[in-house]
């Protein structure tokens, strides 16, 4: 039986990877900072599905907090065959009026963790010629999008990174994808701080957790570099930007974006 470890798996597209997995006969690894949320998700999956379930509870936005999930798996005897670097968020308002320590917070979230946990167990999988890294961008990491700079920033990062990092494994047998959700049914909003009636307003199309992990999973299988999940005009939305000048995108997309925020 495989093992799959989860980052950000207490709540959202995290923990719908650890439903998915579970029903496909996957021990769990799930890491979050929430332990309760952890403890009472790990209980459900592993009586549901008579699965091994192991809780690491860290916070991946403090420095050292992957080297010692690494650690952690290390001790416990466990080998990764599919990590899930999903854990991550935004924060939108101007970058000059926004706390630093909120977007450096990311920085080390959503790019730094990301890329410690990659480079601490892929070499085991290129070993084994064998396992798979799903990266959780998004929608995001194809144009610039003001009032959440420095979020967009971090996600065309992990894009870049993990097609990259695609074409480097391919002939060692391990798959890498990069997943890009556009607008979803989680907390992320509400945690970045938009306005819950400027979301809800928005032309696209909200998809759930489950579209999203289910359209990874098959693009995962299919040895995909990337994933642009939640329909059509997702697609249309990430393609714009080799339509437009990007003078012309990023200013219509300040003016859309300047007035979905509930913080100054």
């Amino acid at each position: 039986m495989q093992t799959a470890l989860i980052t950000g798996a207490s709540s959202g597209i995290g923990e719908t990877f650890a439903w998915e997995l579970a029903k496909r006969q996957t021990n769990l690894i799930l890491v979050a900072r929430s332990e309760a949320k952890l403890q009472q998700l790990a209980q459900k999956l592993g009586e549901d599905f008579k699965i091994k379930v192991e809780v690491l509870v860290e916070d991946l936005s403090l420095p050292g907090a992957a080297k010692a999930v690494f650690e952690a798996v290390t001790q416990k005897g466990l080998t990764v065959d599919l990590l899930v670097n999903n854990a991550g968020f935004g924060d939108w308002g101007a970058f000059a009026d926004r706390q630093l320590h909120r977007q450096v917070e990311m920085i080390q979230l959503n790019i730094v963790a990301l890329v410690e946990l990659t480079h601490l167990f892929l070499p085991q999988m290129q070993q084994r010629r064998s396992g798979a890294i799903i990266n959780v961008a998004s929608t995001a990491a194809f144009q610039p999008l003001p009032y959440l700079s420095v979020y967009a920033a971090s996600k065309a990062f992990v894009l870049s990174f993990s097609e990259a990092l695609w074409a480097e494994n391919r002939a060692c047998g391990v798959r890498i994808l990069a997943v890009c959700p556009g607008p979803t049914e989680t907390n992320f909003a509400k945690n970045a701080g938009f306005l819950e009636s400027a979301a809800g307003a928005s032309v696209w199309r909200y998809a759930s957790s489950e579209e999203v992990v289910l359209e990874a999973l098959q693009a995962l299988e299919k040895d995909q570099p990337t994933a642009v999940t939640g329909g059509l005009a997702n697609q249309v939305l990430v393609n714009l930007p080799r339509l437009l000048p990007r003078e012309t995108l990023v200013s219509a997309v300040e003016k859309q974006f300047r007035s979905f925020g509930t913080r100054q």
